[in-house]
């Protein structure tokens, strides 16, 4: 969950009123955070601030932190309101970046004042949403620049890796080539557009550049100070609806602060659109089912003033409110995500808890218990634990792992997957029947971090099964991966032969020939004459399907088979 300082001082100017630290860890409540730790530093006392929500980014700096507690505490109600003029500018967008970083939106936010302060929640903004709610900038990136240096129109186009500008950090030119190898943004994000044709530029109609997205922003335009009293905001990413999400978040944050929001209208090959676009959403609820499900005695206006104070504009109509609420929310999918809305305005400490009558006893499962005891071990040997998705796709657990849909590789994997019939997205198409391509896709999608990469999961493989009602059956499994330049089948069969002591097993290993693996660097895990699972070293066209530079050794085992309660 995304965490942030704040300034005590920084807060109570945007709320408009002062508070002690007592009444600020309940305070922080209204915003679905916790206050996390307290500290004085030259004078000032600072927050720290954990959020518990990752879909509210509008949450996840001073300003939107203020603005929620603001309408909390009644002293503002219903919608927000945020006045947008046309700017007048205009960006041309490539059509060469459809298979690059196909989007970008652009918003100008004038009048600013900002201090010190208020440029460090600038950047916190900037650097949360992209990492947490942009996947690391894969999704979403966003830069800010001075934009009275910028000479419109402006171009969001593709360049030649030879072009050159100087980044943020640096005073000599380098080309986009060398950005991306040498500049410490380069090499942590340089993965998301390395292998690309063209590298995205953003320029002004001078040839001046203002970034790299989602790399790094130029040292002439990028660098904002206490002086700059008009900002340029550039998102880019994959999905539009997520990047003017983005946008919305950081043009209404800077609006809390004064500033005054112009739109930008930005041309595409084959369509036009002006941003931002802080057109309200709407939602539909029953206010029975707020009652209901509250089970505090609210009535109708009641409801109506709570979600005022939670940023609706509400209308009851027929037992029914009629919500419209702000462009900068994206976290409304259902009528519960409404109610958590309602209690919190109501607030959860008001609430009085109530004993349940239940003539039951209840008991942890045994066998979870067994799982987190496996877990425990794992996280001794050092191993970093991950969670992944159950549902994938026939491309991952078979092709990329150089397997044929029908093999039978001692159940790594069985002979078919568990397909959805009308997936929403090819990605997640079936359900996974093993763990070891879980695993890789996780270490591909962490290539730019430190090696070694010592990695596990205990997780649900999802097997086909005739006998019962539903014809599958979900197991438990544990899967192991080791990544890092001298990684051999030795180190991960240490790692096996010290579990196996541990649960109280004997064990063999069988050689076997096996596409995902190098020859003669597989085993088939046998306890007790039957397979439960697979060891070695990954093959070089596997881990090239993946797009992994690291040799990597893996196992992969079922734990029903391991499982006796007195090893707990």
């Amino acid at each position: 969950m995304p965490k942030f300082d704040v300034s005590k001082a920084d807060l109570e100017r945007l709320v408009g009123k002062e508070f002690s630290v007592e009444e600020w860890e309940d305070l922080f409540l209204y915003a679905k955070c916790e206050l996390d730790d307290v500290w004085e530093e030259d004078g000032r006392i600072y927050f720290k601030a954990d959020s518990k929500d990752t879909n509210r980014p509008d949450l996840w700096s001073a300003e939107g932190i203020a603005r929620q507690i603001r309408w909390a505490l009644g002293f503002q109600k219903g919608l927000p309101e945020y006045g947008v003029e046309d700017s007048g500018v205009t960006v041309y967008v490539d059509e060469k970046l459809k298979d690059i970083r196909p989007y970008g939106l652009y918003a100008i936010v004038e009048g600013l004042s900002l201090d010190e302060e208020a440029l460090r929640q600038m950047i916190n903004l900037q650097e949360k949403v992209a990492l947490t709610f942009g996947r690391r900038r894969r999704e979403v990136a966003i830069g800010v620049f001075d934009f009275d240096k910028i000479k419109p129109p402006i171009y969001y186009r593709a360049a030649e890796k030879t072009e050159r500008f100087v980044p943020l950090g640096f005073e000599e030119e380098m080309t986009l080539e060398e950005i991306i190898e040498k500049h410490e943004k380069g090499r942590e994000h340089g993965h998301l557009i390395r292998d690309k044709p063209y590298y995205p530029l953003l320029v002004d109609s001078e040839g001046k550049v203002l970034s790299m997205p989602p790399i790094i922003n130029s040292e002439i335009t990028g660098r904002v100070t206490p002086e700059t009293r008009n900002v340029f905001i550039d998102v880019t990413g994959w999905d539009l609806n997520k990047v003017m999400l983005a946008l919305n978040v950081v043009v209404t944050a800077l609006a809390e602060r004064g500033g005054k929001i112009r739109s930008v209208k930005v041309v595409y090959p084959d369509f036009e659109i002006r941003t931002p676009d802080l057109t309200p959403k709407e939602f539909e609820v029953g206010l029975d089912y707020i009652k209901r499900l509250t089970g505090l005695e609210l009535s109708d206006g009641e409801i109506r003033d709570l979600l005022g104070r939670m940023m609706y504009s509400v209308e009851l109509v027929d037992g029914k409110a009629r919500l419209r609420y702000p462009a900068f929310r994206d976290d409304i999918m259902h009528a519960r995500d409404v109610l958590e809305d309602v209690l919190i305005a109501y607030g959860y400490n008001e609430m009085e808890p109530e004993e349940p009558e239940l003539a039951v006893q209840g008991r942890g499962d045994k066998f979870i218990e067994f799982e987190d005891a496996v877990r425990e071990l794992m996280v001794g040997y050092g191993l970093q634990e991950v969670m992944t998705f159950n549902l994938t796709n026939r491309e991952s657990q078979y092709r990329k792992m150089l397997l044929e849909p029908g093999e039978d590789r001692f159940s790594h994997p069985p002979a078919e997957l568990v397909e959805i019939e009308n997936p929403i997205s090819p990605k997640w198409s079936a359900l996974r029947v093993w763990l070891i391509p879980s695993l890789l896709d996780f270490l591909s999608q962490n290539t730019h971090e430190e090696y070694p990469q010592r990695i596990f999961e205990v997780g649900k493989a999802t097997l086909i099964d005739e006998s019962r009602e539903t014809k599958t059956v979900s197991e438990s499994k544990v899967a192991v991966a080791l990544a890092h330049p001298r990684v051999t089948f030795t180190e991960a069969k240490e790692i096996l032969e010290s579990v196996m002591h541990h649960l109280g097993f004997t064990y063999e290993l069988e050689g076997i020939d096996h596409p995902s693996f190098i020859p003669g660097r597989a085993g088939k895990i046998v306890v007790e004459g039957k397979p439960i699972g697979i060891i070695g070293e990954i093959h070089p066209a596997v881990l090239e399907n993946w797009g992994i530079e690291m040799p990597v050794a893996a196992f992969e085992m079922f734990l029903r088979p391991l499982y006796r309660a007195p090893y707990l």
